[in-house]
């Protein structure tokens, strides 16, 4: 099974897509690994990588889909696989399928997990993070028992910065303006399969494997 997995940031993606390898037992192949694996082996493509890196750019298409290509080659991929963080737009679909077609390959479900933005920027902005331990909690949905301060250590809770308000709804506006675009072309090609993101994990999850064929 092929699976690409889309949602913001909030959504929950990272969590569902750990219990669909486990389940499923195929790798979850996300950008940001797959560019740490190939630098770390100093593959061509990762040397070409890191220029662009150090320079503070992104990667440009064509490498990223050339890491792909490469990944998707190796044997734990023969069951399936799922991509999780690309494609991002319609042009890196449009490649990945060109990819896809030349190794006789094809998408067989992109599950878009969706969750309204008001929804995630609540998400988002209650997470606190722990300074000593790095313990994780929610103001909402798993609160400290004293308020600001850590209930394994007793160290102080503090809000990353990355999870004010304005910076999210920035990060929300993006992947809009970019998926957007993306969830229409995979309605088109009859491989949407939206699930409603909201509910316990086991509940989601439950939503995800029923649209995958159980």
């Amino acid at each position: 099974m092929r699976i690409i997995l889309l949602g913001g940031p909030g959504a929950g993606k990272g969590t569902q897509a750990k219990k669909l390898v486990d389940k499923y037992g195929i790798p979850q192949i996300s950008t940001g690994d797959m560019l740490r694996a190939a630098l770390k082996e100093g593959t061509a493509l990762g040397l070409e990588a890191k220029k662009f890196m150090e320079a503070g750019k992104l990667v440009p298409d064509e490498v990223v889909i050339g890491l792909i290509e490469e990944r998707i080659k190796l044997d734990d991929c023969k069951k399936g696989f799922m991509l999780d963080g690309f494609p991002r737009t319609v042009g890196q679909a449009d490649a990945l399928k060109k990819v896809l077609d030349s190794m006789s390959l094809k998408i067989d479900h992109v599950v878009s997990i969706d969750v309204a933005n008001e929804e995630l920027v609540a998400r988002l902005t209650g997470r606190r993070t722990c300074k000593a331990c790095g313990s994780g909690f929610h103001v909402l949905f798993d609160p400290p028992k004293k308020e600001g301060v850590c209930d394994k250590c007793g160290g102080e809770l503090y809000q990353r910065a990355d999870d004010n308000e304005e910076t999210i709804r920035s990060r929300l506006k993006v992947y809009d303006d970019q998926t957007a675009p993306l969830i229409e072309y995979y309605k088109k090609a009859g491989l949407l399969r939206p699930i409603a993101g909201v509910g316990s994990i086991d509940e989601i999850f439950a939503k995800i494997t029923s649209v995958l064929g159980g």
